[in-house]
């Protein structure tokens, strides 16, 4: 049989071409459809897993919110009972409370029955946004309310914890779908006397669940524990008819469901009203309240691209076959191709040097921007490795003190270079408004561990030297540990270890502090330095940089960072770098200061003492011949500020001092306020936002935002044990009353 076979095959060579042919057609798509269905089978387990990250996700914007809404009781608790016994002072707790967040639409205590015979047996001082007012009221008896039959009251009663409510539409207010939060208060006995509460609004769940999706026609919705409908998707997506069919299938003790891989979540076929076939994945949230999370997505876009996939790679497959004849064509065209890609790398090149340019327009250093102070020494460079590097400096002088930074990104080139200008964004942002190191890393890691699917990381040193009074604080990323240098030689500086920035989100920081001395020069560098490489693969290290620096006392920053470059270029001996280098010097050189008026005033802690600060400011500016107007901008700001600290530094049984000491030169007036009261920082409130309506601001940031306006720059710090606020007016020859 095979030699008939051969002889008819050897006689008709075409025949034998079209067999061959649809043999290996045959084996491809046998191999393709193989290779379908495992991919199909993996592509599923993925979606599962994506799934429930999804639903992670969504759960933690929903807890974040719930979870916000509990703290805004749990900071009212004190203030309702401090006044307790004052039925009547209920009224403003609820309505701070509901003022709280933009989300609390109602707010307030509901009081066991009989609390307060005077005020009847149900007493329910409550708050509530309506028609865009605000109501204030006696709740209790309007429309018949007996708040002892409602879920939030009896639930939080029965439970004796903080309880969430099944949501429901609030008629008496908003006529909106709320959940209602309640925890209970206890007397000094442990008994409960009432129940605060707070009514959120669910208008906004929708929305944000369905902000972005896994894919674009998915949708999200949320459900009570029983099943009931809490939030939709916005109704111009078109999913009502298909959510009700979801909710059905969900509630029905008869519909096939099946648990993921992982047992997180449960799934579900589902049809579409068009016909569209796809899977509901739900689960539970953890904890109280136990809502569902429900993701509903279709098979046309989980499963389009691989069946696309599938045709593509058998059309490829079978055009491969016949591609085989024009090798020696493919081989000229490969020719040309390499022309094409020599041309794509010089294009490639040019645009990194063009990147290159970008990244090192990023440093102060392109900008002219070196800090020119006579207490201040301070010099910088970055070579990188590559064209594009990942490390990065960073430094600029902001009321006083000196905010700095140090990093190196994990990895080299491009990817690098785009996540180091993204740090360097992210600390010139926060450091712009935050004065504390710790926050400042803090804010740093949680943007840049946000969608780092790629796992790189960063390490960081930031640092605040207060110019003044020469205090360092600093906040140590798992970067290499700094030295400091003087006359004595060196030594380096004490660090905590704490996690690079970008590993986990949720990483917490600690801040250290020291103090600088005149003459103390502080070195940052990063392991470029001590991992740089000789020719015989041998590494600087830490020893070789340790014995530079102990030679480099009393000299400029300018000279520090020269020498450690040249002892690391002679040991390199030529060798190619192989990291970027990068190094920070600041030596902090105050100057001994000499005032043309130095004069002080103290005064106690008393309202009737500002009469006798407003003659001290006033003959100081006369003595200054300061110009009216200067002299009256800074009357008004020193008042302020030590108002401020009689109203708030001491408590109200307390009688304190308050030390106002002025310093005048030739560039600048300064008073430095001196008070030993509670810590606290004028620098860091929020800045008042003016362009609001006088009833729209919140509370505070007005009297800062006037001290700021007013004068030049001002300053903070606590030292010994007192608050120490220093405001700085400079004063030229404009500010001098030449009459």
């Amino acid at each position: 049989m095979f030699k008939r076979l051969k002889t008819y095959f050897s006689s008709h060579p075409g025949i034998l071409g079209v067999v061959i042919f649809l043999l290996a057609a045959a084996l491809l798509e046998i191999i393709t459809a193989a290779q379908y269905y495992y991919t199909k089978d993996l592509f599923e387990s993925a979606l599962e897993k994506h799934a429930e990250t999804e639903m992670v996700f969504k759960a933690i914007l929903t807890k974040s919110t719930l979870s916000t809404t509990e703290k805004t009781i749990y900071n009212h608790i004190w203030d309702m009972k401090r006044n307790i016994n004052e039925p009547d002072s209920m009224f403003n707790v609820a309505l701070w409370m509901m003022k709280s967040e933009a989300d609390i639409i109602g707010g307030g205590i509901a009081f066991t029955p009989n609390r307060f015979p005077e005020k009847g047996r149900l007493y329910e001082p409550w708050a509530y946004e309506k028609d865009d007012s605000v109501y204030v009221g006696q709740m209790a008896g309007q429309k018949g309310h007996d708040y002892t039959k409602r879920d939030f009251y009896r639930g939080t009663v029965e439970s004796d914890t903080c309880y969430w409510s099944d949501p429901y539409l609030d008629s008496i207010s908003s006529g909106q779908l709320v959940t209602t939060c309640g925890l209970p208060i206890h007397d000094s006995k442990g008994e409960i006397v009432g129940v605060m509460g707070v009514d959120l609004s669910l208008k906004w769940l929708g929305d944000t669940l369905n902000a972005r999706h896994i894919f674009p026609s998915s949708f999200v919705f949320l459900l009570t524990e029983d099943g009931r409908l809490i939030a939709e998707p916005p109704a111009e997506q078109g999913h009502a008819e298909d959510v009700r069919r979801a909710i059905k299938l969900i509630n029905d003790s008869a519909t096939v469901k099946h648990e993921s891989e992982s047992r997180r979540c449960n799934v579900i076929d589902f049809k579409s009203v068009s016909g569209k076939e796809g899977n509901i994945f739900y689960a539970h949230l953890r904890g109280k309240p136990h809502w569902q999370v429900v993701i509903v997505c279709f098979d046309d876009e989980m499963y389009g691209d691989l069946k696309q996939m599938r045709v593509n790679v058998w059309i490829l497959m079978l055009l491969a076959l016949a591609l085989l004849a024009f090798i020696v064509h493919l081989f000229m065209r490969n020719t040309r191709r390499l022309s094409d890609t020599n041309r794509a790398k010089a294009r490639i090149d040019s645009e990194l040097l063009i990147a290159r340019n970008i990244q090192q327009e990023l440093l102060p250093i392109a900008h002219n921007n070196e800090i020119s102070r006579n207490d201040i020494d301070v010099k910088g460079i970055l070579q990188a490795a590559r064209e594009v590097g990942g490390d990065l400096f960073d430094h600029f002088v902001r009321d006083e003190k000196l905010f700095f930074c140090i990093g190196d990104v994990s990895g080299k080139g491009v990817p690098s270079a785009l996540l180091m200008a993204v740090v360097h964004s992210l600390f010139r942002t926060v450091a712009a408004r935050e004065n504390n190191p710790r926050t400042i890393m803090r804010a740093i890691n949680i943007y840049s561990s946000e969608g780092n699917k790629s796992c790189m990381f960063v390490t960081m040193f930031i640092g605040i030297l207060d110019l003044p009074t020469g205090r360092l604080r600093y906040c140590n990323a798992g970067h290499d540990v700094p030295f400091i240098i003087n006359a004595d030689g060196c030594r380096q500086l004490e660090v905590d270890a704490n996690l690079p920035l970008g590993v986990m989100a949720d990483c917490d920081y600690s801040a250290q502090e020291c103090y600088l001395q005149p003459g103390d020069t502080l070195f940052l560098y990063t392991d470029g330095v001590t991992e740089a490489r000789a020719l015989d693969n041998s590494l600087f290290g830490l020893q070789r940089l340790e014995h530079v620096l102990a030679f480099c006392g009393n000299q400029s920053a300018q000279t520090v960072t020269d020498n450690v470059v040249k002892a690391v270029q002679q040991f390199a001996q030529g060798a190619e770098q192989s990291d970027d280098i990068t190094m920070l010097t600041i030596a902090y050189t105050p100057q001994q200061e000499s005032y043309r008026l130095d004069s002080e005033l103290t005064l106690k802690n008393r309202v009737s003492e500002v009469t006798a600060l407003g003659e001290f400011i006033k003959d100081v500016n006369d003595r200054l011949n300061i110009d009216s107007s200067t002299a009256h901008n800074i009357k008004l700001a020193v008042e302020e500020a030590v108002v401020n600290v009689i109203d708030y530094a001491y408590p109200d049984d307390v009688e304190g001092t308050i030390n106002i000491h002025a310093l005048a030169d030739d560039d600048s007036l300064r008073f430095i306020i001196t008070d030993a009261g509670a810590a606290f920082d004028p620098t860091e409130a929020l800045k008042a936002d003016t362009t609001l309506a006088l009833e729209d601001r919140p509370i505070g940031g007005l009297g800062i935002f006037l001290v700021r306006q007013l004068m030049d720059a001002i300053n903070y710090e606590r030292i010994d044990g007192k608050n120490r606020l220093t405001l700085i007016k400079k004063i030229d020859n404009k500010h001098i009353n030449n009459e």
